[in-house]
């Protein structure tokens, strides 16, 4: 009986991993056919020849390369940003003792728990008063720093680093801004790398604000974009997921990379634990 636990864990992991990747599949099959191969009926399985003509296509429609040159700047400028404040804030939190912190850490929850659309109004007043509206800055700054991550990381610094660590680290001399960057941060990277994979997907993803602040200026966000495929009277589909496919990309490799990371200093913490 217990040779076959590991087999039946392997096959329920491996079932998994096949039904997982499916949809990236099949948006790569619908992204190498035309349309008319799409609505055959039945459907066609395979991938076609069709995906150099599509990617054509799709970036003669919209303009890919900015678009997509301006969601790179601010996932990676949001995802720098967040996993730096919301660290830093973390490590406050979890390790030093101030007036006023139970209180102000309750209304940060309080802010996570409140719907994001309701923000949506006096931010955009704000970035009307400061001029922002039809740039970067307006989706960036906004999302510099956010509750979630605030309260992942301060649950996560109270278990992965020791109060006698940071003891020892000042009675060396180090002030609380060392302590945070050469004591804490090493050992926090597996957090961090979940916060940062968490972070660039939904900065990536994002559609309802950028489609707000950029609704009259000529370049924009790469998912913005690529809702410019859609018409009333038409729907191409091979079009639409080739333009789904090139927005995946980025996020796989990025996946790939803080992933093995993540998973690399989970297992060397587990280790040396």
């Amino acid at each position: 009986m217990r040779r076959w636990k590991p087999v039946a864990l392997h096959a329920v992991l491996m079932t998994g991993v096949v039904v997982s990747t499916i949809p990236f599949y099949w948006t790569f099959v619908m992204a190498t056919n035309t349309t008319a191969d799409i609505r055959r009926y039945p459907p066609k399985l395979t991938p076609g020849g069709e995906l150099w003509n599509n990617l054509r296509r799709l970036f003669d429609t919209i303009d890919v390369f900015s678009s997509l040159l301006n969601t790179v700047i601010v996932a990676c400028s949001i995802t720098a940003l967040v996993l730096f404040f919301d660290s830093l804030a973390a490590f406050t939190f979890a390790k030093y003792d101030f007036p006023g912190k139970r209180v102000l850490f309750t209304a940060l929850i309080g802010t996570y728990l409140l719907p994001v659309q309701l923000a949506i109004v006096p931010q955009f007043v704000t970035m009307v008063h400061l001029h922002w509206v039809g740039s970067l800055k307006a989706l960036i700054v906004p999302s510099a720093a956010n509750a979630f991550g605030i309260f992942w990381m301060r649950q996560y610094v109270e278990r992965a680093v020791p109060n006698d660590l940071l003891a020892a680290a000042r009675i060396d001399g180090c002030g609380f801004f060392r302590q945070y960057w050469h004591v804490a941060v090493p050992l926090l990277r597996p957090g961090l790398a979940f916060l940062g994979i968490f972070t660039f997907v939904g900065a990536w993803n994002d559609y309802i604000w950028p489609l707000i602040v950029f609704s009259n200026a000529d370049h924009t966000t790469l998912q913005v974009a690529l809702s410019q495929l859609n018409t009333v009277h038409t729907f191409d589909y091979s079009l639409v997921m080739t333009g789904a496919l090139v927005a995946v990309v980025p996020l796989l490799i990025v996946f790939t990379l803080f992933a093995r990371n993540f998973v690399r200093d989970l297992a060397k913490g587990a280790l040396q634990g």
